[in-house]
């Protein structure tokens, strides 16, 4: 089987040869740029700028030599601008915090205030901010706080996906499929919960969702809307070519969803089943991938009724997302990509000896009968070890390949 045949193997809830492994294929499932660089570097890999195509969570580029090293199965569509409206078809150098040498956007040009923090400004706003020393950028700018009425809302601009996108999406997804066999997994995003945090801000959402329902039912169908006009373009230019779509809501907390089951199912399911099943009846080789933080069990009945298939990240630290019960009582249904070992515990604070046994036993559960596509549980962080990666997939490439001690 090569790489492309494995993936469809699992997600079509058959053993292949191996479990299908995902490094860095999706921007939960990638590695911060400057553990990039390190890890390239502790491997006397050959010295090259780490691409920093996602400027919000400043994330690596995997490169083909590591694919090949990791035995890597899927690669990521980026979308044009998958961050701050930059696009990644043109670059330029710029340097780490760690002083390794990257490429950024060629449009990539924040602004360092008199705190030493870097800004992105958008015209007259200032729409994301890193602190000095910081790792990532936090959105400051939500341009529907404060909006108060139907009118008001639709009178702010929706993006909608441009020609000048189709077509750079139809050329790199023509290309991935014909040059190479990994499987490919489709970056598109359609968030419907988490655009309502970002524009509104959390608190004013969140009060909106319980005071104004009349309002956000009116913002979620003006969004969804927009998401589902952007989808017919998305698959029309690569439906051909890709394995998996990528949409994503962060739904959860640590103990529990964020909101409760029934305010879920009235207030965003609905929106996510428009999309999901659109997928799913006009490209039913396109399988749906969600992404969802925390301790989100009572929600995955809903979920897979919604449309979805894939479930990620598989956040195993979080209450009631215990591998074993999710595999019994939701294998058949969702194929679970993630959850190889914990990236909040046992890869921040464990030992390479507490990683080796994790990632065994994760696999031990959720590899038999296929529907299962390994990686870790979100993105390594910023001064990870490099020896605590090369646990991870050194173990998981060691069990798929037979040699399981």
């Amino acid at each position: 089987m090569n790489s492309r045949e494995r993936l469809r193997c699992a997600l079509e809830h058959r053993e292949g040869d191996y479990v299908p492994i995902d490094f860095g294929a999706m921007r939960s499932t990638g590695i911060n740029a400057m553990a990039y660089g390190e890890l390239r570097r502790y491997l006397n890999l050959e010295e090259k700028p780490v691409r920093v195509y996602d400027l919000f969570q400043q994330l690596g580029d995997p490169d083909e030599d590591i694919r090949q090293l990791f035995h890597a199965d899927v690669i990521q569509l980026h979308r044009l601008k998958p961050s701050f409206s930059y696009p990644i078809s043109a670059w330029k150098e710029g340097v780490l915090d760690n002083g390794m040498p990257c490429l950024v956007p060629a449009e990539y040009e924040p602004v360092i205030n008199e705190k030493g923090e870097r800004e992105i400004w958008d015209g007259d706003h200032v729409l994301a901010k890193m602190p000095k020393g910081g790792l990532y950028f936090d959105q400051v700018f939500h341009p529907y706080q404060g909006v108060a009425s139907k009118e008001e809302m639709d009178k702010i601009p929706c993006d909608l996906m441009t020609e000048e996108e189709e077509e750079y999406l139809r050329n790199e997804a023509r290309r991935l499929y014909e040059s190479t066999e990994y499987g490919i997994l489709g970056a598109f995003g359609g968030n419907i919960y988490e655009s309502g945090q970002g524009d509104f801000g959390f608190e004013e959402y969140f009060s909106n969702l319980a005071l104004e329902p009349e309002l956000i039912h009116h913002y979620h169908e003006k969004i969804c809307s927009a998401h589902l006009e952007n989808l017919k373009k998305y698959l029309n230019a690569v439906g051909d070519y890709i394995d998996v779509i990528q949409f994503g809501d962060d739904l959860g907390m640590q103990q529990s969803p964020q909101i409760s089951v029934s305010m879920y199912r009235e207030m965003i399911k609905p929106y996510h089943k428009i999309l999901f099943q659109y997928v799913r009846k006009h490209y039913p080789n396109v399988k749906v991938f969600l992404h969802s933080c925390g301790a989100i069990a009572p929600l995955i009945p809903d979920l897979i009724d919604a449309g979805v298939e894939i479930l990620n990240p598989v956040q195993i630290s979080a209450a009631g997302m215990e591998p074993e019960f999710l595999k019994r009582e939701y294998g058949k249904e969702l194929t679970f990509w993630g959850g190889g070992v914990s990236t909040q515990t046992t890869v921040a604070f464990g030992s390479v000896a507490e990683i080796e046994e994790s990632v065994r036993r994760n696999l031990e559960i959720f590899a038999p009968g296929g529907g299962y596509v390994f990686t870790q549980v979100h993105n390594l962080q910023a001064g990870t070890d490099p020896k605590k990666i090369l646990a991870i997939y050194e173990t998981a490439n060691r069990w798929r390949f037979g040699q399981k001690k």
